[in-house]
Formats: structure tokens, sequence, C-alpha cells
């Protein structure tokens, strides 16, 4: 038998036997599942039933079953082994954006191959750093430039570790939690809390997924300035302080949202090469320190609660991995 997680309720959520599947014609490619991990950021919404009607159709993921009205059968952090299919790829790891589920089935298409250097866990970590390249495609910043990140949860601290690959003037992280400066100091990267964070920046990243995390990348962009709001809220409705000097300041608010490649971009390269950049940028050794925790696949219902739960589980976790031995 085969297994799928599957949210049934808000806050609610099991796994459910399913026959094992087998390949077809459609589907030549069987994955037995090594790992998978929790995409705190977007599963919590999904868990706690945030997602708006009005963009459910957008907010899909790609081997998603089910619908947000629930039941659903989401995620999309997926690595495993090939066990059926042509011979030039039984054996090969692979990753895929696909659910918490024991086995499935797929094209090649599908999948990245991961390279022998890659552990199956960093591997995980390709989505996340897709969505840091999308990030940094948004508004690429420029030779010099002084760019801030406000936030230093798994897609921020990410995005950290490849902003630090550019020949900036600065790069600055932005975070209310101690532990998560810590890291990125131990990184060699700066860190500061809010109160502390360099003005006149040129690129601003939101990615705190808070109002007030908003409202001082605002306050700390210079003049003509761009902030990058890649936070998704749900059905929340953060309050914007576009008075006081927004206009006269000429500042800017550009959305990043990891579904499309953006423009500047989306004419020369497709999200399939998107991914796989995303999965090459990982020969960084950092990349490992943001596996917060590991756990049993069986675990995941428990695991889920407590990190969409606010508390200091929450607060540590960064990107938790569930083993399917």
């Amino acid at each position: 038998m085969a297994w799928q997680y599957w949210t049934t309720a808000p806050r609610s959520s099991s796994w459910r036997e399913v026959p094992t599947p087998n390949v077809d014609a459609a589907h030549p490619l069987r994955i037995r599942t090594t790992a998978t991990a929790l995409s705190k950021g977007t599963e919590t919404l999904v868990h706690n039933g945030q997602v708006p009607a009005s963009i459910a159709q957008h907010m899909r993921a790609p081997a998603q079953l089910g619908d947000f009205s629930y039941p659903v059968s989401y995620g999309y952090l997926a690595v495993g082994v090939i066990d059926q299919g042509p011979d030039p790829w039984l054996g090969q790891r692979v990753f895929g954006l696909l659910p918490h589920h024991s086995h499935h089935l797929v094209t090649p298409d599908e999948v990245l191959p991961i390279p022998d250097h890659i552990s199956d866990h960093r591997a995980l970590l390709t989505g996340a750093a897709e969505t840091g390249i999308n990030i940094l495609w948004q508004h690429p910043p420029r030779f010099g430039d002084r760019v801030t990140i406000v936030g230093a949860g798994m897609i921020g601290a990410t995005t950290a570790l490849l902003a630090d690959r550019m020949p900036l003037e600065r790069l600055e992280i932005v975070d209310v939690n101690p532990a998560r400066r810590q890291l990125l100091t131990e990184w060699g990267i700066t860190a500061v809390t809010p109160e502390a964070a360099a003005a006149d920046c040129d690129i601003v990243i939101h990615v705190s997924g808070h109002q007030a995390g908003l409202a001082r990348a605002l306050e700390i962009v210079g003049d003509d300035g761009v902030v990058i709001e890649a936070s998704w809220y749900g059905d929340n409705a953060p309050a914007v302080p576009l008075g006081a000097d927004f206009h006269a300041r000429r500042l800017n608010i550009i959305a990043s949202q990891v579904g499309q490649v953006p423009p500047g971009h989306r004419h020369r390269r497709t999200t399939a090469q998107r991914k796989a950049a995303g999965l090459a940028a990982l020969r960084d050794d950092r990349f490992d320190d943001l596996i917060t925790g590991v756990s049993h696949w069986t675990q995941l219902p428990q695991i889920m609660h407590q990190a969409t739960t606010p508390g200091d589980f929450a607060d540590a976790t960064l990107c938790h991995v569930f083993e399917y031995p």
C-alpha cells in the first residue's frame, strides 16, 4: 500500500492509505519518496484554511490533489528514487514539486535528477532557491547596490545566500528572531534588528509575512527605491503605510510571486529552467543549516500543527524534513 497526506478541514489533517500506483503510458516513472519538506509559509495558510477562493486556482501546487475548499493534498518539496520506469531512469534520485506522498507517478519533465554531491535533504530546498532566484530576477540588483532583506525565514535566508554571491556594496538581513540573526552572522552575512536596519537602500526585499516588516521596508528604502513584496498573506489584509512621505519620495512596491517567471526573463527562461537553476544553486554548504528538524513521515500531522501554531517551535522552524525509510 501507499500513503498520501490530506488536509480535510482547517487545522485538521491525516494520512490516507491508498493502493500503490504503477506506471502507465501517461506517467512512465514511479518515485518512491525518500523525503519531503514542510514549506511553512504557504503550507501554514493551506493548513489554516486561509487561501482566498478568488485566487485558489492560482495557488494550486503543480501536483495537488483536491481543492482548497477541502479535502486537499498539498505540498511541493519532495525527493525520491525512481523504482519503476525505463532503464536510464531506474535508481535515479530526483526532485519534484510534489505533495507529501509515499509514491508518485510522473513524467520526465516533472522531475530533476539530483547531482551526486547534493544530499536528499539539501535537494528539498530547490523550491526555496527557485523562489529566491525569482525574487532577485524581479528587479535585479546592480553592481554596488545596497540591498536589505526583511525576514530571515526559509525564503529570506535562501535569498540572502543567493544575494551574498553578488557584487553589492551592502547586504543586510533584518529579523526579530535572535537565533536567525545568529545563523546569518555565522554565515558571514550582516543581520540586524529592525531598529538597527540601515537606511537609503536601493532595493528592499520583504519576506517576513507581517505588515510591520513591510512598513519597515518602506522606511529604509531610499528615494526612488524599490520594495519587492514577496510575502503572501492569504486572506489577511495588511495595513500598508502609503501616507507621510511615500509619494514625495517616489517609492515603488513590486509584487513577486513564483507562479510566473518575472518580466525581463519570462521570454528567455521557462519555469523548468528556473527550477534547474535553483537546484544548481545548492552547491553552497550553508544551505544545510536551513534544515532545522527531521522527523519520520508519520509525524507530519503533529509537526504541521506545531509548526503552524505561534510559539517556540514555529519560531525555530525554517525547513522541517520528513524521511520515508
